[in-house]
């Protein structure tokens, strides 16, 4: 029985030697094959922050014009919407509520940015001016064009304190009202 298993064995050594010497065929080619597709996206990756560079500078340049006035006014407009307001007005008969949802054109889109930061000033100076208003003094179309007047006005008095924007009328171009209701 001992003679019968040694040949048994030795056959089933011959078979895994055949299959490890595929296996290890096969390995070998996955390794070279990973290993060739890692160096050259090594190669590809590091060229590509040179070109960038390259590219970068003369996006610095071209970017240099886009900042005129006459690229401005080709632009299409920049809207930026604001929270709702919901504030209480000066009682005339009984209580008295405005709803307001607003938005505003800007002239650049970095103002947009800066709202945000000035969101909780913004907020609370714009919810003291129109806490200030009478439901009758806002029904009226031109009442609602002052009031869109006070608002820019205000707004732009918190993004451009110094008065920069005063030959430009500052950073808000127009108030649009895109809610406006009274109870």
């Amino acid at each position: 029985m001992a003679k019968d298993a040694k040949p048994a064995a030795e056959g089933a050594d011959v078979a895994p030697a055949r299959k490890s010497k595929k296996l290890l065929i096969i390995i070998s080619v996955l390794v070279l094959t990973l290993g060739l597709g890692g160096l050259g996206a090594f190669f590809l990756l590091r060229q590509a922050p040179e070109h960038e560079d390259d590219g970068d500078e003369v996006a610095v340049e071209k970017a240099k014009p886009v900042k005129k006035k006459k690229a401005d006014r080709d632009a299409p407009p920049v809207y930026v919407a604001l929270e709702t307001f919901t504030v209480n007005l000066i009682p005339e008969n009984g209580d008295q509520f405005l709803q307001l949802i607003l938005s505003v054109e800007v002239d650049d889109p970095q103002v947009g940015d800066q709202l945000k930061l000035y969101t909780p000033k913004l907020r609370n100076d714009l919810t003291l001016l129109l806490s200030s208003k009478k439901a009758s003094e806002l029904i009226t179309k031109e009442g609602k064009q002052i009031l869109a007047q006070e608002i820019r006005d205000q707004i732009n008095g918190v993004l451009d304190p110094g008065g920069k924007g005063k030959k430009r009328d500052g950073p808000i171009k127009e108030v649009l009202f895109t809610s406006f209701i009274i109870q």
